[in-house]
């Protein structure tokens, strides 16, 4: 804040404090699966390049759609390139199997709530998907399973509504 006689001025800054990183733990299988993403993202990445040169080969690009295209689906493929690039030497491969029926990375959890049963398997945040029920260990629900264990009741407060389970079965699934 300066002042200058009577008036007060508020400096307003830019600055935003950095999102709170995701946990860095993945399963062997997403892992791979990363992998595989950024080697094909590779090869589509000289497929488009070519289509762009030939595109660009037409003349006027202002008004050449193809061009436009080939150059927004390039920028799409460098961004998630260089995201992979970053992301994936800092990613901690978690192989071990936990034994018994201890909620631990990459357990695969059978849940009752009061209005049906639920099973969600607990895996790294590169990696979630909701039509497998893969929920991300820095979710509020892997959080609150963690170290849990058979038959532990297990309550999370989500948007001002407290949701509870009980375990019913953990595992550990190789894929």
């Amino acid at each position: 804040m300066i002042s200058f006689a009577d008036h007060t001025i508020v400096a307003m800054s830019r600055y935003r404090p950095p999102s709170p990183g995701s946990s860095p733990h993945i399963t062997r299988q997403g892992f791979d699966a990363l992998k595989r993403e950024e080697k094909e993202l590779w090869g589509r990445r000289k497929l488009v390049t070519a289509a762009l040169s030939a595109a660009a080969a037409e003349g006027d690009r202002s008004e050449n759609a193809e061009y436009i295209y080939r150059k927004k689906e390039l920028r799409e493929i460098d961004r998630r390139v260089r995201y992979l690039q970053k992301r994936i030497p800092d990613l901690k491969v978690i192989d071990r199997r936990a034994g018994g029926n201890v909620i631990f990375f990459g357990a695969e959890v059978k849940l009752e709530t009061a209005a049906e049963n639920l099973t969600v398997r607990i895996v790294g945040a590169d990696e979630i998907d909701p039509a497998r029920k893969f929920i991300s260990i820095d979710s509020p629900l892997a959080r609150a399973l963690l170290k849990k264990q058979l038959d532990d009741e297990v309550c999370i407060v989500v948007e001002d509504q407290t949701l509870h389970y009980r375990v019913l079965d953990v595992s550990y699934p190789d894929a």
